[in-house]
């Protein structure tokens, strides 16, 4: 894992139901190093953050790998690194094999994989319909948020050294598809209701969908 684009955002407003809102998901490529700090990314908008920042959202990377999906589908947006509201853009980033949990060292921070992905409404808007969640929701590579164990700069070609992972753990994918399936399963849900790495209400939030006998 490699990061290609080190990005961030000014915040800009836009109109939803007759309202003026503010959001930082228009992240453009800073080409020079970012700060990651334990509660955001140096410099980053963070508009709302009853639901963005702090500890267990504090950046949020996505693949570059999942970039000519999403262009295919939307090839009329002005494309370019940061699309998706990530702060890092990354090569190599499987979601199938990477573990919620795990702890790397990147540049001069060490983080750990943390919650998932929920898409909103100003998503929906930047990509110009909210069906976009939906889409979003089925391909099934939501990105992830890290947590900042140490803080510290990152830059471009930066890559993601492996220093811990979790003994018994679920992957990024198993865990995007766990939140958002009707049917879940009951295994997954009692080995990530008991990580660390997810913040306390959404370990009872995943709790309170195993079954009892």
């Amino acid at each position: 894992m490699k990061i290609i684009s080190t990005n961030i955002a000014k915040p800009t407003t836009f109109i939803w139901n007759n309202k003026e809102e503010i959001t930082g998901i228009y992240k453009i490529p800073t080409n020079q190093p970012i700060y990651l700090g334990q509660e955001d990314v140096k410099g980053d908008e963070v508009s709302n953050r009853i639901n963005h920042g702090g500890f267990y959202k504090a950046c949020y990377i996505f693949s570059s790998e999942q970039y000519p999906y999403w262009k295919k589908l939307y090839p009329h947006l002005d494309w370019n690194w940061g699309m998706f509201g990530e702060n890092l853009t990354v090569s190599g980033f499987d979601e199938t094999k990477v573990l919620l949990g795990d702890i790397y060292k990147v540049g001069e921070a060490l983080v750990r994989i943390a919650q998932y992905r929920e898409p909103c409404y100003k998503f929906g808007h930047k990509f110009g319909t909210q069906a976009v969640l939906k889409q979003f929701i089925a391909h099934g590579h939501g990105g992830t948020y890290l947590s900042i164990l140490e803080e510290g700069h990152v830059d471009i070609n930066d890559e993601f050294i492996l220093v811990e992972r979790p003994e018994n753990c679920i992957t990024v994918a198993q865990l995007f598809h766990l939140i958002f399936a009707k049917e879940k399963d009951q295994d997954l849900l009692k080995i990530a209701a008991n990580s660390e790495a997810l913040p306390p209400k959404k370990r009872a939030l995943l709790n309170s969908y195993i079954k009892t006998i």
